[in-house]
């Protein structure tokens, strides 16, 4: 009797006790944007400290800045191939690979961030993101795993009044946006964040695009260039990935499946509220204390900027039809919210 009533006692604690996934994963995660530009890089090392405390230790991971383990444009095929089992990105730095890789990143004229949201885990967002990569070939299971808000639209050397300003300029910039400034004659580049100022100061470039203001004050830009543009045509809301490499996912224990997609929608949230909560400051530094003039693209130049726009989406779209598939869902849902937005936000002033 004493030894039945002891292994009902074992047997109760057994039940009583929280699951623990047997297994153990670490996250060997390479990132393309350094930890110390907040809203960007600062979200995956919160996400790290949140896979260890919801997991009780069994799941880690362990994060490389920039360059450290990968450079940061070789991290997808890192991943695919498996020379890592992770990584944290951004889409559209594969667009030389995969046409619609931008449209998961940042659009022109496109989505802001809680539409971008509400088109990824509530439309065909997330299924159109994972057919991507599997159609391209690539090994990888991907997660929204962070959000920003409007980015600037670029710093200038001197003022910019017409289209023709733009004519001849070197310039950094990012995704779908560059081709709409290369039909505007301007001469772009995509550089990592850490390459940028250097190519500033020696002239290699006369113009830049990075991010939100908190951003490039980390950066430095300003010493640079003093006519910081508004506002961020080509990138209303920024979408960042976590890739895991596919074969390392489809083994990963179903409970450490949903802590790192509860991790990652909750880093979208707090991505969001981080960017938005530290903008104003930086711009009020920029104006007062580092020479900083701020500046309105006219209507002109927004309707220039978005006809452009308009050509590139069709010249993309005709050359891809994975492309033409994700713009035209895209637009189906947007034209959808477009009728509660409408309706249910007050008009900007």
């Amino acid at each position: 009797m004493k030894k039945t009533l002891t292994s009902l006692a074992i047997a109760a604690s057994l039940l009583a006790a929280p699951a623990v996934a047997a297994d153990k994963l670490l996250l060997k995660t390479p990132i393309a944007f350094s930890t110390e530009l907040p809203g960007l890089g600062s979200p995956i090392p919160r996400v790290a400290d949140q896979l260890a405390l919801m997991s009780g230790g069994t799941l880690k991971m362990k994060v490389y800045e920039p360059g450290k383990l990968v450079p940061p444009f070789e991290i997808l095929d890192a991943v695919s191939t498996g020379k890592i089992n992770s990584g944290y990105t951004t889409a559209g730095y594969w667009a030389g690979k995969i046409p619609a890789a931008p449209l998961f990143s940042a659009v022109p004229f496109g989505p802001e961030a809680g539409e971008y949201m509400a088109w990824l885990y509530y439309g065909n967002g997330m299924s159109l993101y994972q057919e991507m990569y599997d159609q391209a070939g690539f090994n990888v299971h991907v997660l929204p795993c962070a959000i920003i808000a409007p980015e600037t639209s670029g710093w200038f050397a001197t003022e910019i009044n017409s289209p023709e300003d733009l004519n001849g300029l070197k310039m950094r910039f990012f995704g779908l946006g560059g081709k709409v400034m290369q039909k505007l004659g301007v001469a772009t580049s995509l550089l990592p964040g850490g390459e940028i100022f250097p190519a500033l100061e020696k002239g290699a470039i006369d113009a830049t695009e990075f991010s939100m203001p908190a951003i490039d004050a980390r950066l430095g830009f300003h010493k640079l260039v003093k006519f910081n543009y508004f506002p961020g045509w080509h990138q209303q809301a920024t979408v960042f990935e976590l890739l895991i490499n596919k074969d390392v996912w489809n083994e990963t224990s179903d409970q450490h499946k949903a802590i790192i997609e509860s991790a990652c929608k909750a880093s979208m949230a707090d991505s969001f509220a981080e960017g938005e909560a530290i903008q104003h400051a930086a711009l009020i530094d920029n104006v007062e204390n580092n020479g900083v003039t701020l500046k309105q693209w006219s209507p002109e130049m927004l309707d220039t900027f978005r006809a452009t726009w308009e050509e590139v989406a069709a010249e993309e779209a005709a050359n891809d039809a994975f492309f033409a598939q994700v713009l035209a869902d895209m637009n189906e849902f947007r034209d959808g919210y477009a009728l509660w937005k409408t309706n249910a936000f007050l008009p900007r002033q």
